[in-house]
């Protein structure tokens, strides 16, 4: 986002939405939450469909910087535009993207569940939700194909639903929050499995 007050206000509502719910996400309370005056976040979007369109986009802001070093260059042509990818060093990268997504940026895995939930409700939020995981879903697929995968997109489904679901169980879950280690080791595990050679039925 250039603006850097649409920034701060989207921010805030991040904020809010991990530590209080979508009920206490409110124009009011983000604009408490942001230090800005009364009415600065209708300014910026004036209904609470326009407030969570902001927040969502944002947060998808966020999170692209967070898996920044998984997603391929598009200007390169893509993950396999670099050559083999090695699959300890992929196991690696996304043992570590994952631990910054359940520590230091919690908040931001929070709130992406409140806005998942609040989009099976809201046709208009659902359009911008399905668009910014499709901004995802590619990336895997060519990280897959570029590690030696021999069904990409198939793979590169399954691959994004196993991160969830560790995001999902850690964070919303009965689930402890896996170590470095631990995550180290499912991402291995995994890898093994979509890499082992078998052809694609």
């Amino acid at each position: 986002m250039s603006n850097q007050r649409v920034t701060r206000v989207a921010d805030a509502a991040i904020e809010i939405l991990a530590e209080r719910g979508m009920r206490g996400l409110t124009h009011r309370a983000v604009d408490e939450a942001a230090g800005l005056p009364s009415g600065s976040t209708s300014n910026h979007a004036r209904t609470r469909a326009a407030l969570l369109g902001l927040t969502l986009a944002r947060l998808t802001e966020l999170e692209r910087d967070l898996f920044a070093d998984l997603m391929p260059d598009p200007d390169a042509g893509g993950a396999a535009a670099h050559g083999p990818v090695d699959p300890a060093a992929l196991t690696e990268l996304l043992a570590q993207v994952m631990h910054r997504a359940l520590n230091r940026d919690r908040h931001v895995t929070i709130a992406r569940y409140e806005l998942a939930l609040e989009a099976t409700r809201r046709p208009e939020l659902r359009e911008i939700y399905d668009r910014a995981g499709a901004g995802f879903r590619d990336p895997a697929a060519a990280l897959l194909a570029a590690a030696g995968s021999a069904d990409p997109v198939r793979h590169g489904r399954q691959a994004v639903a196993f991160f969830e679901g560790i995001m999902f169980d850690s964070v919303v879950g009965a689930g402890a929050a896996p170590s470095i280690d631990d995550l180290r080791a499912a991402f291995a595990e995994f890898l093994r499995g979509v890499l082992s050679g078998a052809p694609a039925e």
